[in-house]
């Protein structure tokens, strides 16, 4: 529900902006003579949209590492509970076993 909330005037915003501005506009490749024509509202949030992509890209990237310690010291941790668990097998005394009657 506060999804809808909050997403439904956002969207509400980007949709009166891409109403606002139709007028086209000329993109054009520098060194060749490449040229498109956009509305304004199209190529506004498309930039958006690339910059958007490239921050995440850039955030996952930078994550990478941290995840990677994080496996390894979850690994180690397993290592050390696992000897600690030995450890405590050694110190523990010896439990008696039932006693059986001998002939």
């Amino acid at each position: 529900m506060l999804r809808i909330i909050v997403a439904a005037p956002l969207l509400l915003i980007l949709v009166l902006f891409a109403l606002s501005n139709p007028g086209p506009v000329a993109f054009r490749l520098w060194p060749t003579d490449l040229s498109v024509e956009l509305p304004l509202s199209l190529a506004v949030l498309g930039a958006m949209a690339v910059a958007f992509i490239a921050g995440a890209l850039v955030l996952w990237f930078s994550a990478l590492a941290a995840r990677r310690r994080a496996r390894r010291a979850e690994h180690a941790a397993r290592l050390l509970e696992a000897q600690v668990a030995e450890l405590k097998a050694r110190l523990a005394p010896p439990v008696p076993g039932p006693l059986v009657p001998t002939a």
